[in-house]
C-alpha cells in the first residue's frame, strides 16, 4: 500500500477542489456582536430545566444562515470557549465580544441547559461533557491544520479556514490515522497544544521504546528517521532540503557542543532543540 506522501500529488488537487467547495464566508469568529443583542443568558436560563430544543429553533433539521447544523455550531462555540480560556478569558462579556455567532446567547443557553457549560457570576465554565467535546474538536481542528500545512502545503490563510471545515468531518478512526501519520505532533502550526488522543498513549506505551529522539543514540550509532516533529513548517522544509527526511539513515558523530550527524556524504550540525524533534529507530 502506498503512503500518503506518495499519493500527495494526486490527492492535493482533489483536496483543494473539496476545500474550495466547503469554504464559506470565512471564520465564524471574525467580528464582535453588537452590545444591544446581549440579553442576559443567566437570567434567560434561571429556573429552566427543560430540554434545550424548543419549537422552531435548535430542533431536528435546524440550520443557521451559513448552512451549519446545530452540532457544527455548538462545536464552533466550544472551540471558541477553549481558545479564549487558553488566553485566560472566561468572562461572558469577553466571549460575546469575541464572536460573530448570530445566536450565540441562545446557543450558550441551550448548552447550559444540556449540562455542557455552567454560567455563573458572569463567568462561563465547561462542564464534564462540554470539556470532553471541546477537547475532541480542538484536537480535530489542530491536527487538520498540521495536515493541511505540512502534507498539502497550504498557506496559513487557506489552511486555517479549511481546518474549520475539516474538523467537523474527520471521524475518530481517520483522526487517529492522521495523528499517527504526522508523528503525534504536540502542537499546531501556531504553537498551541494539541490534546493527545488514544493513539498517542499507545505510541508512548508500545512504539516509543523503539522510536526515540535522535539525542538518545550513542556516539557512533546509526538510526533510521521515522518522523520529524518540527515547531514550524519552515524548519521541516530546511531539514528536508538537506536530505533529512523519514527513511533517511543518519550516523551520530558528535553530541557536544552541538549534534553532528552524517547522512551519506552530507554532514549536518544541529542544535539540541532541533535534534530532539527528530525521531529515529536504531539500525
Amino acid at each position: 500500500m502506498r503512503s500518503l506522501r506518495e499519493l500527495r500529488p494526486r490527492l492535493l488537487p482533489r483536496l483543494r477542489v473539496f476545500v474550495c467547495r466547503r469554504i464559506e464566508d470565512g471564520p465564524a469568529f471574525s467580528k464582535p456582536i453588537q452590545p444591544e443583542k446581549r440579553k442576559g443568558i443567566e437570567a434567560m436560563n434561571h429556573g429552566h430545566t427543560g430540554p434545550s430544543r424548543g419549537p422552531g429553533r435548535f430542533g431536528q433539521g435546524w440550520m443557521d444562515s451559513r448552512g451549519r447544523n446545530e452540532t457544527q455550531v455548538r462545536e464552533e462555540v466550544l472551540e471558541l470557549l477553549w481558545t479564549l480560556r487558553e488566553g485566560g478569558k472566561t468572562g461572558l462579556e469577553d466571549i460575546l465580544k469575541s464572536s460573530a455567532e448570530e445566536e450565540l446567547e441562545e446557543i450558550l443557553g441551550a448548552m447550559e441547559r444540556d449540562g455542557w457549560v455552567e454560567i455563573r457570576s458572569g463567568q462561563v465554565a465547561l462542564r464534564e461533557e462540554g470539556e470532553r467535546r471541546a477537547l475532541e474538536v480542538i484536537r480535530r481542528h489542530r491536527l487538520a491544520e498540521r495536515l493541511l500545512s505540512e502534507v498539502f502545503e497550504l498557506e496559513e490563510r487557506d489552511f486555517e479556514t479549511s481546518a474549520c471545515q475539516f474538523e467537523h468531518i474527520l471521524s475518530p478512526q481517520v483522526l487517529e490515522s492522521v495523528c499517527t501519520f504526522l508523528g503525534h505532533p504536540p502542537v499546531c502550526p501556531h504553537g498551541k497544544a494539541i490534546p493527545p488522543g488514544p493513539c498517542c498513549a499507545r505510541f508512548k506505551r508500545d512504539v516509543e521504546p523503539l522510536v526515540r529522539p535522535l539525542p538518545d543514540l550513542k556516539l557512533g550509532e546509526q538510526g533510521r528517521v521515522v518522523f520529524i516533529t518540527p515547531k514550524s513548517k519552515g524548519r521541516l522544509e530546511r531539514l528536508s532540503s538537506l536530505g533529512l527526511t523519514p527513511g533517511s539513515v543518519v550516523h551520530l558523530a558528535q553530541k557536544r557542543p552541538s549534534y553532528v550527524i552524517e547522512i551519506g556524504e552530507t554532514t549536518l550540525a544541529l542544535d539540541e532543540e532541533i535534534a530532539k524533534e527528530i525521531y529515529v529507530k536504531r539500525v
